[in-house]
């Protein structure tokens, strides 16, 4: 196992005194929390942070150029709408990892697949459709890329959930928010319906960055744009739906370094601290998961920062203040192998389970 890391020495837990963030920096943090479903979604933004639409527009379409703004599509919850999903930690030998990984990408199903640093050196994160055994699916995984040994580590508790990089650079690292998605706004037994199927096919499309960026879903659902907003809203009060927003690439956007701390909470406390440890704006993602012999860690907490000794200092920052004394690690990337967005309802899912395992899901 591989020793708990504390951040550097020289690295405190507080940035600089921040200074007024520009109308262009409040525009880039405004889009990563949502962009309502209006006709003229940008003109609205555009008002709340000091700019006209078209200067808005002019921003958002020079950031995409630039390959810093990913896309523009909504966020959908996979468990609401039914999907299984797990986080997957898995042991390699170093001289074989490069290759099992490669098989573990070609799975439709996996979204994100990273090498870190740790005896667990392989991590994935992989969804199946409501009626597909996940286990079965890792397993097939496990089996094909030689792995030595692999742990399922799902969501026991979602804390948090919800990435949004501070682009003025000026927040504190403990800065704290409410998390706006967490456990309670799921509701496991939605019914998902043929309307939600079209919806969700159309919105996690890339969404154009033009005046009217939802005219084209609207055609395509046969729906006018209030009828679109009335449908959303059902969803996001199912859980369904999280939002629509904007999505940036890490590295491009600046934040090249990721951490990922994990913390030996005990059990009777780790619904307060999970609590705690989501109020932190730095934190990405925040998960109770479970424990196996050679894995302790029961909280997962995800940062990110424009250098190791940033992300290391968001962790120790939580640290200082709600983990003292308890036993923690700081995972990080030394490798992409994959890292894309799920995509619901894809054929080439249910080729790859007809190939793999014979079966239609």
């Amino acid at each position: 196992m591989t020793a708990p890391l504390a951040a550097p020495a020289s690295v405190d837990s507080t940035t600089p005194e921040p200074t007024q963030p520009t109308p262009r920096e409040q525009l880039l943090n405004r889009i990563q929390r949502d962009i309502p479903i209006v006709q003229r979604p940008y003109a609205v933004v555009a008002e709340q942070v000091g700019l006209t639409e078209a200067e808005a527009l002019a921003i958002l379409r020079e950031v995409k150029a630039e390959g810093v703004l990913r896309q523009v599509s909504a966020i959908f919850d996979t468990r609401t709408l039914g999907y299984q999903s797990s986080l997957v930690a898995a042991v390699h030998d170093e001289d074989q990892l490069d290759a099992g990984a490669e098989i573990v990408n070609a799975h439709p199903g996996v979204s994100h697949n990273y090498k870190r640093n740790h005896s667990f050196n392989l991590w994935y994160t992989i969804a199946v459709p409501p009626e597909s055994d996940l286990e079965a699916h890792v397993q097939k995984l496990h089996e094909q890329s030689g792995a030595r040994l692999t742990r399922l580590m799902p969501t026991l508790h979602l804390f948090k959930i919800g990435v949004e990089f501070d682009m003025t650079g000026k927040e504190d690292w403990n800065a704290k928010a409410a998390p706006q998605y967490t456990s309670e706004q799921r509701n496991i037994g939605y019914a998902v319906t043929d309307l939600d199927r079209a919806f969700v096919t159309e919105f996690q499309k890339d969404l154009p960055v033009t005046e009217e960026p939802y005219a084209d879903a609207c055609a395509a659902l046969g729906l006018s744009i209030a009828e679109v907003a009335a449908h959303a809203e059902k969803m996001k009060a199912a859980g369904a739906l999280r939002r629509v927003s904007a999505v940036f690439r890490h590295q491009k956007a600046g934040f090249t370094f990721n951490a990922m701390g994990v913390w030996a909470v005990p059990q009777d406390d780790v619904a307060e601290t999970g609590r705690r440890m989501a109020e932190f704006k730095a934190v990405s993602h925040c998960y109770l998961r479970p424990t196996y012999a050679e894995w302790p860690y029961t909280i997962f907490t995800m940062v990110h920062g424009r250098s190791k000794e940033e992300a290391f200092g968001k962790i120790q920052a939580i640290h200082d203040e709600v983990a003292e004394g308890i036993d923690h690690a700081i995972l990080y990337s030394t490798k992409e192998y994959k890292k894309i967005r799920l995509e619901f309802y894809k054929p080439e899912f249910y080729q790859w389970a007809k190939d793999n395992l014979g079966t239609d899901a």
